[in-house]
């Protein structure tokens, strides 16, 4: 078998055997296949696709390159995976629900890469907490309190990664059969047997209109299916952020406060309808509204705040953090944006305000790039709301005066008001 046939076959527009596609990512994983040869194979998948079985196969090889985690010792796991957004602090509320249903919660995540936040950047801004675990404590805290979030410490999938980072360098990234093998396959590696993704949809999200998402969705789900892991996709809004807040140790007072009780509507929504669907998963209801009701009982009865508790203390945060969450360390500059008209707000482009939680030093431009926790962007108003000329709409939380005030523009302009009021919905689409 040589990488030039398989080239060829693809850059013509034929099927790629599983036995082919084996031999591409191994080979490529382990050096022997070089960058400009993936380079022109990604291309004429990109240009000419790639069917059901053929992603199917891509994907579990992919997964096989690394490491496989092996949960089944801790029972049923089910796992929840956003396609990224701004403002998105679902797992920080959605997986102490969670776990204080008896499911559990045994979650790797990963870090922030440009404009969309990580939840391990967000879950380090609570001092003390370790993110970096043995899978033997992973596993253990998960057997001991039902729970465990901690950075992605196995070497899972390593022809993703590779195969990620050229496709960015060659401008394929938006392909359906690559962005669909990429998160599964980690996924795969991860070791949960079912699996709920939140595949989010918007100027903030990958995928920018809903079609893309469908088809992203349900590739997924033929994955998921031809790998025997039951996958439910629901595709969210991405075209204003989610929540109040976009920062780490913002999201992360935020979601104490949602676990209060206070939760954000649209915040709410999202986090029910993805925990509803893990229930059914995990065989604890088919009913959803059912489902959605025993979660907001454990939110009232203080067990899910619990529950997070008792995860910051087991990982060695901080648990007075989660007590009082005013000991956070707030920024220098906490500098008001004022409605420069009256009127409904009409657009609140969440990439863009994600940019500015960037540049604020809430995310990174390059991996090495060091996180500020307590910088950000936290709307009082959002799509819908009704304001009067002069209204505070936002502020911006700055540890630099002169990018706070640049922003702080940047922000009022963003904002888009007008005469009519606009309807949004959060949830787009299930697809189960």
């Amino acid at each position: 078998m040589k990488i030039q046939d398989i080239i060829a076959k693809k850059r013509d527009g034929q099927v790629l055997t599983k036995e082919e596609i084996e031999y591409f990512v191994t080979n490529y994983t382990n050096g022997i296949i070089q960058d400009y040869q993936a380079a022109a194979l990604t291309m004429a998948i990109y240009i000419n696709g790639m069917n059901e079985q053929e992603t199917t196969d891509l994907t579990l090889a992919m997964a096989q390159s690394g490491d496989i985690l092996d949960l089944s010792e801790l029972g049923l796991v089910v796992d929840k995976h956003s396609t990224g957004g701004i403002g998105d602090k679902v797992t920080l509320i959605l997986a102490p629900i969670i776990a204080s249903l008896d499911i559990p919660v045994a979650k790797m995540s990963g870090r922030g890469l440009g404009y969309t936040g990580g939840t391990i950047d967000k879950l380090e801004s609570i001092p003390g907490y370790h993110t970096n675990l043995t899978i033997e404590e992973f596993k253990k805290n998960v057997k001991e309190i039902n729970i465990s979030l901690i950075g992605q410490t196995l070497n899972l999938a390593p022809a993703d990664k590779k195969l990620y980072a050229l496709r960015d360098s060659i401008a394929a990234t938006e392909s359906i059969p690559l962005i669909s093998s990429s998160i599964m396959s980690k996924k795969i590696a991860a070791g949960a047997n079912k699996i709920v993704l939140d595949v989010t949809c918007g100027n903030g999200a990958f995928m920018k209109e809903l079609s893309q998402a469908e088809k992203l969705a349900k590739t997924m789900k033929k994955i998921g299916e031809l790998a025997h892991k039951e996958t439910v996709c629901i595709i969210t809004d991405m075209n204003e952020p989610l929540g109040k807040t976009v920062g780490n140790s913002l999201e992360v007072k935020e979601a104490i406060e949602a676990l209060k009780g206070n939760m954000e509507d649209d915040v709410k929504e999202v986090v029910l309808t993805l925990g509803a669907y893990m229930m059914k998963l995990a065989g604890k209801g088919d009913n959803i509204a059912d489902n959605q009701q025993k979660m907001l009982e454990q939110i009232n009865s203080g067990k899910a705040l619990e529950k997070l508790k008792q995860l910051v203390k087991k990982q060695g945060g901080d648990v007075t953090y989660l007590e009082n969450h005013e000991k956070f360390e707030y920024a220098n500059y906490i500098l008001p944006v004022l409605a420069e008209q009256s009127g409904y707000i009409t657009d609140l482009n969440a990439q863009k305000i994600g940019e500015i939680s960037m540049r604020l030093g809430a995310g990174r431009i390059k991996k090495e790039d060091t996180i500020d926790p307590s910088v950000g962007v936290a709307l009082e108003r959002k799509v819908g709301d009704y304001v009067e000329k002069g209204e505070i709409l936002a502020y911006i939380h700055a540890n630099k005066e002169e990018t706070g005030k640049q922003e702080q523009k940047c922000l009022a302009e963003i904002y888009q008001i007008g005469p009519q009021k606009k309807q949004k919905k959060n949830i787009l689409e299930i697809i189960e």
